[in-house]
């Protein structure tokens, strides 16, 4: 039975996904105002809870939704207007345009124009030569108007624009209401959906209100900004009508990707026809290049950089997706509508895929992409990983942020049986390597520092006295010896000699060897997520038998698997019990009595 419900499963999934498609293709009619609505209302809230404060819920909800509404009808209007007369004056360019097509067809004399001119006259000629043959010419079809009159022929014009006018009252209705009742209507939709969820749906309708209105706010703010540009360019360039395509050009960039291009080739097209020579032209589309580029590079990345939270190709698909599902105006909702959907995916369970696909966060955090990159045996882009962590973070955090969780993650997979012994050697082969390569870039972003910083004063070490001797021992294998190589390449600007020890020991040995060695520390690397009995053994054996020991055992591993059983080890006798590299080097750097900055200094521990 539930080999038969997870095979079902993924169908039943992909029906509720046609099913929910093809509702929204079918019913379009109401959904679109409905969306559109609800958009505008997000945009207007703000402003109308501020304006009733003052003169009640009522009057600011409809002197809000009249002027906004009324602004939008004289602006349509107004454009309409400026259309005609744009249309009249057309005829008016007729000379500069035949000048223009004389310039191309001048280019392309003898060529490839030229050759297409003269096949359109062969053709031509063909068929004016088979009409005379036949002895026959084709007889005109005259089209007559229907003699039928009466008043439904009367108002034949009025169709044309009754739906879009149907569709604006709706529009104005829902967000007339949806203002007066908004603070009903969320309180409805959280008492539905948030029922033994009160955080977190709540939490889902504040960040999806301030993302839309955050976002819509500052494009209003970019478009209006660019709109002003236009203006001023096109009028300083002498291009009929200035406003207009500055207005119609700050409307179209509310609709991504396409906006922008429509339009900047309006206006483009005029001043092909309206003014003289090719300069003009040219410098307006230099013009809209410049204006395209600071919009671009300029505002959108300081005043809304990421506002949405969705990626660029995510965007581009879900405008491809409502684009083709509602049309024209699918693809002015098509921001609003995925920036929704992100939110339900970072909040909703079980729609967490959502905010994987098109959120503008990265999909995988840097330690499991690291460690992606190794069990797809791509060592490049890991140490093009590694070398980005170091020039972007603290250098010597490279260890515990990749390095190191590769080791444990792959021990956990080892463990659980979905990565066998020698797909574990070969991330510990490739660690290997990338540990001397990290060694190298910390030294070259080390020395950058120094040399950008001259005058620093030298940290205050002790240069005379003896290096504290610490030997490292692994307490299982290869991954514990790994991790103490980078132990002693964090340590190796301090004086303090670690010495590797890669071979096994019985108790007994390494009480010898420590004896004979004259160590003054022990540091035990052990890693999570193996359990740490045997550890626990040897501490208990060396405390007794070497009671002024200190004995440092590192649990080095990320947060996800952290070991919570260190005050054990204590009671058995450790000295210190590590979570990361940096925290060992930091206790041995204490025994030395070195000031923590010098330290730091010592080993280039900066932000890049």
């Amino acid at each position: 039975m539930e080999d038969t419900a997870k095979t079902i499963k993924p169908w039943v999934t992909f029906a509720g996904c046609v099913l929910v498609v093809g509702v929204l293709y079918w019913a379009q009619a109401v959904l679109v105002p409905f969306a559109l609505a609800i958009l505008l209302t997000f945009v207007l809230a703000p402003p109308m809870t501020r304006l009733e404060r003052w003169i009640g819920r009522v009057p600011a909800v409809l002197l809000g939704v009249t002027l906004v509404f009324s602004l939008l009808g004289v602006a349509s209007w107004g454009l309409t207007r400026q259309m005609q007369h744009l249309a009249a004056a057309l005829p008016g360019y007729r000379a500069n345009i035949q000048a223009k097509i004389a310039d191309v067809r001048g280019a392309g004399k003898g060529g490839t124009v030229e050759k297409f001119q003269e096949t359109l006259e062969d053709l031509k000629g063909d068929l004016g030569g088979s009409t005379a043959v036949t002895g026959t010419s084709p007889a005109p079809v005259v089209v007559a108007p229907g003699t039928t009159a009466g008043f439904a022929s009367g108002l034949g014009w009025v169709s044309p624009i009754v739906g879009p006018l149907g569709t604006a009252s709706l529009v104005i209705a829902l967000v007339m209401f949806m203002l007066l009742e908004r603070r009903d209507l969320r309180d409805r939709l959280i008492g539905l959906f948030g029922h033994g969820r009160l955080a977190v749906t709540t939490k889902a309708f504040d960040e999806a209100g301030s993302r839309v209105s955050r976002q819509l706010l500052m494009q209003s703010l970019v478009n209006v900004v660019y709109g002003i540009g236009v203006a001023c360019g096109l009028y300083l360039l002498g291009v009929p009508y200035p406003l207009l395509w500055a207005a119609l050009g700050a409307a179209l960039r509310f609709i991504p990707y396409v906006g922008p291009v429509l339009g900047a080739g309006a206006p483009i097209l005029i001043s092909l026809a309206a003014l003289e020579g090719w300069t003009g032209p040219l410098m307006v589309v230099a013009l809209f290049v410049g204006l395209e580029l600071f919009t671009n590079l300029v505002l959108e990345t300081v005043l809304y950089a990421g506002a949405a939270g969705v990626s660029q190709v995510a965007l581009l698909v879900s405008v491809a997706f409502w684009t083709w599902l509602w049309g024209p105006l699918g693809l002015l909702l098509a921001t609003p509508l995925t920036v929704c959907l992100v939110v339900l995916g970072k909040h909703v369970p079980g729609l967490e895929f959502l905010g994987t696909l098109m959120a503008d966060r990265p999909a995988l955090a840097p330690e499991y992409n690291y460690y992606q990159r190794l069990l797809a045996r791509d060592q490049n882009e890991a140490a093009d990983l590694v070398e980005h962590h170091i020039k972007s973070h603290l250098p010597v955090s490279v260890y515990d942020a990749l390095l190191l969780p590769a080791l444990n993650y792959a021990e956990r997979d080892r463990l659980e049986g979905r990565l066998s012994e020698a797909e574990e050697s070969l991330v510990s082969d490739s660690t290997r390597e990338l540990i001397t390569d990290a060694a190298e870039w910390i030294r070259e972003v080390a020395q950058e520092l120094a040399e950008s910083n001259p005058i620093a004063p030298a940290p205050d070490l002790p240069g005379q006295r003896q290096p504290l001797r610490v030997l490292g021992y692994a307490a299982n294998g290869t991954p514990d010896v790994l991790a103490l190589q980078m132990l002693d390449h964090l340590v190796e600007d301090l004086p303090i000699d670690l010495e590797v020890h890669t071979t096994r020991l019985g108790t007994n040995a390494l009480v010898s060897l420590l004896r004979d060695q004259k160590i003054s520390a022990l540091c035990i690397a052990d890693l999570p997520p193996s359990p740490p009995s045997r550890t626990r053994y040897v501490v208990k054996r060396l405390r007794a038998a070497l009671p002024d020991l200190r004995i440092l055992v590192g649990r080095w591993a990320p947060e996800a698997l952290a070991d919570e059983r260190s005050d054990e080890l204590r009671a058995d006798g450790a000295t210190h019990v590590a979570a990361s590299l940096v925290d060992t080097r930091d206790y041995l750097a204490g025994l030395l009595d070195l000031p923590r900055v010098a330290v730091a200094d010592q080993a280039g521990i900066h932000a890049a």
